[in-house]
């Protein structure tokens, strides 16, 4: 598996030619985002983390094997910068969202031990009314056992059954739990709108 750093993004002319599917991450600050991506593509460093909720500011873009590009989001829900910064990120956010033709899907990560906040049931509204796929992780499952994280499951799936159909995936960095079906979920989403005739 070969991925490369292609460019941090923040305006929508910054953006890599839609010229490959896409795929996009999205989730609170310190929710272990760029963990997941890292055990995705099987590296330690490729997405960096950060000690400082929000500070990953840009959109940053990756391309795998040279057919799939994943796109490492901002985090949201981050409580210590100014208001206009906010207000900057989730309006680059949403560009990014609204007009990226080759977007296949979003990836929406949770903490499976806490409840979904307003920000992440606004994201997957949001998602849900522009027509765009969302694939829902729970990460943080090496913090319970196993008979917790499944309840958690449950309880997370009956807070969101209302606005996503779709079925959360449990995932543990620790034991790669959860990364094949991630990665059954994404090609699913690809070859669905390469059949729908979406370009590329």
């Amino acid at each position: 598996m070969e991925i490369k750093f292609l460019k941090s993004a923040f305006r929508e002319d910054h953006y890599p030619p839609p010229d490959k599917p896409e795929i996009a991450f999205a989730g609170r600050s310190n929710v272990g985002k760029s963990s997941l991506i890292n055990v995705l593509v099987n590296r330690k460093k490729i997405a960096r983390t950060s000690s400082r909720p929000g500070r990953t500011q840009a959109i940053n873009f990756f391309d795998l094997d040279s057919r799939l590009y994943l796109v490492d989001l901002p985090g949201y829900g981050f409580a210590h910068v100014p208001l206009e910064v906010k207000r900057s990120w989730g309006s680059m956010v949403e560009t990014y969202l609204r007009k990226r033709p080759n977007l296949r899907a979003v990836v929406v990560i949770l903490d499976i031990r806490r409840d979904p906040s307003t920000g992440d049931m606004d994201l997957i509204n949001w998602l849900k009314r522009y027509g765009i796929d969302s694939i829902l992780i729970l990460t943080k499952a090496d913090k319970l056992s196993r008979n917790q994280s499944l309840t958690r499951a449950r309880l997370i799936s009956s807070k969101l059954e209302k606005i996503s159909g779709d079925r959360p995936v449990i995932f543990s960095t620790k034991t790669r739990e959860g990364k094949a079906e991630i990665w059954g979920k994404i090609d699913q989403v690809i070859k669905i709108g390469n059949l729908q005739g979406h370009r590329p």
